[in-house]
């Protein structure tokens, strides 16, 4: 949360937002939250005008608004978690999803640290995981609101014991009695995403001299932070779930690697490492393999460690495809046999799928402004097949590679 510009007022009272949510949290909050887990957001009107006979209209809408939000979050937290949880819309945004954060306190775990400082903490997703590691948490957000919802959380499941929650500005907490510190810095405003680190709440410079004090340290960032941006003390980490990439994490002190690249994917773990950037990967012609790197190696600069291992080379300086004569199994990548080449053309690659019988296409792209659906809709597709076309290109030329996944 904003560790810059946010105020404290004196009492929840003073505060429609925390009165709405002290609200929600009595046994008549409570029971109207539980009639309302899985009501459908497309008869809300219905629904509030029916509560709003028997409830107040404040605490009505504080509780339809706390509905949608926790079925927002199921999405990362889990059904038995986000129900039992609350949120704010910021905190359900930037909150770290639970596979995620597990991992990183397994990481913190398994180097012996049993107690960490929680800076910018938010609704307190991570001091959730931290706790459920037995690590014991002091989750820190300037936010007062925000700092409720972290409290209530934990109470919430179980683990008040283990999250202690203050209410403070993240630059006065003196962390020297934690075994770690992990900082997480708000990364949106009132304009939306925020790009530069240095505008980050608090800044990254900040935030990297807090980790550096530590004995051991996380810093959460964005996953499209440049590599420039990134100190030689860092080993910085790119985690994907499901194929997806969810974060970027720096971290600092004893037991990890400074300097270091990593790419680690949920939920499988599997994790590609280099102790440096490595060089450019050899380009050349496309084989009868195409490789899809998972977007944490990308975003990790691994993708030459692909082409190592795979004895491959690159389609085009510029594109993160990899390509091999032989096929090559990883966790890693997403591998493809290709059956055909072509010049980028819309009528080719319609003659073509009709004369296959493709009925199904899945269209992926890389170094190219077409978009899919629109692509997908003028083939006219109809057949029992299936195949995938990639739009990239190969040698600088605007190319398609059609094939089907291996195995």
């Amino acid at each position: 949360m904003d560790q810059v510009n946010a105020t404290t007022p004196a009492t929840p009272a003073d505060d429609p937002a925390r009165a709405a949510f002290a609200a929600l949290r009595t046994p008549e909050g409570e029971r109207l939250l539980a009639e309302l887990r899985d009501h459908d957001p497309a008869q809300e009107l219905a629904t509030a005008t029916r509560l709003r006979r028997t409830h107040p209209a404040e605490l009505v809408s504080a509780a339809l608004g706390q509905a949608r939000l926790r079925q927002r979050a199921v999405a990362k937290f889990g059904a038995e978690d986000a129900y039992r949880m609350y949120f704010t819309p910021n905190g359900v945004e930037q909150a770290t999803r639970t596979s995620v954060a597990t991992h990183r306190a397994a990481r913190f775990a398994g180097l012996g640290v049993r107690s960490v400082a929680d800076l910018c903490c938010g609704i307190g997703g991570d001091a959730v995981a931290l706790a459920r590691a037995g690590i014991s948490v002091l989750a820190v957000d300037r936010d007062p609101l925000t700092a409720e919802v972290a409290r209530a959380n934990a109470e919430a499941l179980g683990l008040g014991a283990l999250i202690e929650v203050r209410c403070a500005d993240v630059t006065e907490i003196d962390t020297s009695a934690y075994d770690a510190v992990f900082v997480d810095p708000a990364r949106r405003g009132g304009r939306g995403r925020i790009f530069d680190p240095e505008a980050y709440s608090p800044p990254l410079s900040w935030a990297t001299a807090a980790a550096l004090k530590a004995p051991r340290a996380a810093l959460k960032i964005a996953p499209g932070i440049p590599h420039e941006a990134i100190g030689p003390e860092a080993e910085a980490e790119w985690i994907s779930d499901g194929g997806d990439v969810k974060e970027a994490v720096l971290w600092y002190g004893e037991g990890f690697a400074p300097g270091s690249f990593r790419a680690t994917l949920l939920p499988s773990g599997a994790t590609l490492t280099a102790p440096a950037p490595l060089p450019a990967p050899p380009v050349g012609p496309v084989g009868r393999y195409l490789y899809e790197p998972d977007g944490a190696v990308i975003r990790a600069h691994l993708v030459a460690d692909i082409v190592e291992r795979c004895g491959g080379r690159l389609v085009d300086e510029t594109i993160a495809y990899v390509t091999s004569d032989v096929p090559y199994s990883s966790p890693y990548v997403s591998g493809y046999e290709i059956t055909d080449r072509l010049p980028f053309g819309v009528k080719k690659l319609k003659a073509l799928l009709r004369e296959r019988q493709v009925g199904v296409l899945t269209v992926k792209k890389r170094g190219s402004a077409v978009e899919p659906e629109e692509l997908r809709r003028r083939m006219k597709l109809a057949g029992p097949n299936a195949a995938t076309v990639f739009l990239t290109r190969v040698a600088g030329a605007p190319t398609m590679l059609i094939g089907h996944p291996l195995g």
